[in-house]
């Protein structure tokens, strides 16, 4: 397999492996640690709507979430790909973007947004990316 064609198969399965496990773990934080009583945690609009009532606890998950799913497709793009840490780091910055899309529809607390924003995505990347070399 050519380099080109190596390399966006690694683009392809560490966007899609990291985007399979942040949603599977998004799926069963709520049976976890279940919602305030009325929230629907499964729209947009719900977590809009119900992000007063949330507390801290209710942000562990998708945290861990986000970086879990960085660090497997940042991982995964990187033992595939040619340049391991460029790829990794590619990842990295798509879900990055992926994060700052939610944060700008669905507004969380400051803190959240700062936290997630700078510990999730790029860290995990570069993490993922030593550790696949």
């Amino acid at each position: 397999m050519g380099p080109i064609l190596k390399n966006i198969l690694a683009i392809i399965a560490g966007l899609i492996t990291g985007s399979l496990v942040n949603g599977a773990i998004i799926q069963i934080s709520g049976s976890i640690i279940p919602p305030p009583n009325g929230v629907d945690m499964t729209t947009p609009e719900g977590l809009i709507t119900g992000m007063s009532l949330l507390e801290p606890k209710h942000f562990i998950f998708p945290f861990f979430a986000h970086a879990l799913g960085t660090f497997v497709g940042a991982y995964i793009a990187a033992r595939i790909a040619t340049r391991k840490m460029l790829f990794a780091m590619v990842i990295g910055v798509f879900f990055l973007i992926g994060g700052i899309w939610m944060v700008a529809i669905v507004p969380s607390p400051v803190w959240f947004a700062v936290v997630d924003l700078v510990g999730a995505y790029l860290p995990v990347a570069y993490f993922a990316g030593r550790m696949a070399k």
